[in-house]
């Protein structure tokens, strides 16, 4: 599977951060891409394909309980190779 510029800066970020909970906004900080583009991404490239999920979520800031949703990579998005060639039959 071909993927873009901008798909495999998100990858490679998500899956160096390891098991770290981490949201769009940390990636779009971690990358310098808009969160807006790095939730398209998400969705589009990985998500809908199921190499990624959003992991919803409560943290605490300032005292107060904030919804957030963690990008995860699935079993199949470790297991994801973006340099593997695909075989054309």
């Amino acid at each position: 599977m071909a993927i873009s510029a901008n798909a495999r800066t998100v990858f490679d970020y998500v899956k160096g951060a390891g098991e770290k909970n981490i949201t769009a906004a940390d990636i779009a900080a971690g990358t310098g891409l808009p969160a807006k583009t790095v939730n398209g991404v998400v969705t589009m490239a990985f998500q809908k394909k199921g190499l990624m999920e959003r992991v919803p979520a409560t943290i605490d800031v300032d005292g107060e309980q904030k919804p957030v949703k963690f990008i995860k990579l699935t079993a199949e998005g470790k297991a994801f190779d973006p340099d593997a060639v695909e075989d054309k039959k």
